[in-house]
């Protein structure tokens, strides 16, 4: 584990400094993306102000709502200051300041298009800092496992020296494929506003259902994780939504291109 880094003779938290790159890079494909839209620059600059500052306050805060019991969550000032750094959740904030940006300054595009590289990118970049300082998966056999120091929190297998799943990398390797599959491809054919998006989060959610199995969260019920019982609701929602879009041919650029090769 790599849990500070030392760049110019500072200690810098790795996994801070990974979320916030995460942030950051998926700001800059969101201006590059909107200019290759033709969105105005100043008001692509006001919406990433507020993917920043929605970033910092959502990586920070992430973690405050963890219990249903309240008295076991933090208070708000323990959760800013000491809060998980979560790499999902800045991305989250991210996506809700610049939702709040739009309103204050009545930009009614959607950015829901121009978020889904950006945040594929900024989920790459932000799980390395989970992998250099998180318990990394469940004890593996495959031949690409990983060892963590027995210190590791969380990770009864560190401690028995077990090799396990590199789960952050399996994340960033799907978020890499997904960031040129929007990048390369599918931005180009899927033109109905707001169906990038709605891809992205579909394939991300069972990607995240199924790794699940390979992390190290506890598992709750029937084998399963809190994220995954919670994700169980979200697929079906993504499947009707996906229905949706494809009886109305919001798909058909591609549906059509994989029937002419067959």
């Amino acid at each position: 584990m790599e849990p500070v880094l030392g760049i110019g003779g500072w200690a810098v938290p790795t996994h801070g400094l990974f979320v916030g790159l995460g942030v950051l890079t998926a700001a800059v494909v969101f201006v590059v993306e909107a200019r290759r839209r033709g969105a105005p620059a100043e008001q692509s600059l006001v919406a990433v102000a507020g993917a920043l500052v929605g970033g910092a306050v959502g990586m920070r805060l992430s973690g405050w709502a963890e219990h249903l019991d309240p008295a076991l969550n933090p208070s708000l000032l323990e959760a800013w200051m000491f809060g998980s750094r979560s790499v999902l959740g800045g991305l989250t904030g991210a996506y809700a300041g610049v939702l709040i940006a739009k309103r204050l300054i009545g930009y009614r595009e959607r950015t829901g298009d121009l978020f889904a590289p950006a945040v594929a990118l900024g989920m790459a970049v932000g799980r390395i800092g989970c992998h250099l300082t998180e318990a990394p998966g469940r004890p593996t056999t495959l031949p690409w496992g990983v060892h963590a120091p027995a210190s590791t929190p969380g990770c009864p297998g560190c401690l028995a020296g077990q090799t396990m799943h590199p789960s952050f990398l399996y994340e960033a390797a799907f978020q890499l494929l997904a960031f040129a599959a929007l990048w390369w491809w599918l931005r180009g054919r899927i033109t109905r506003p707001g169906e990038l998006f709605t891809l992205y989060v579909a394939a991300y959610a069972v990607f995240r259902f199924l790794v699940e199995f390979t992390r190290a969260n506890e598992t709750v019920w029937l084998d399963l994780t809190r994220p995954q019982w919670f994700l169980l609701p979200g697929l079906l929602l993504v499947v009707i939504r996906l229905r949706y879009g494809y009886r109305r041919g919001f798909y058909d650029a591609l549906v059509r291109r994989q029937e002419i090769r067959a």
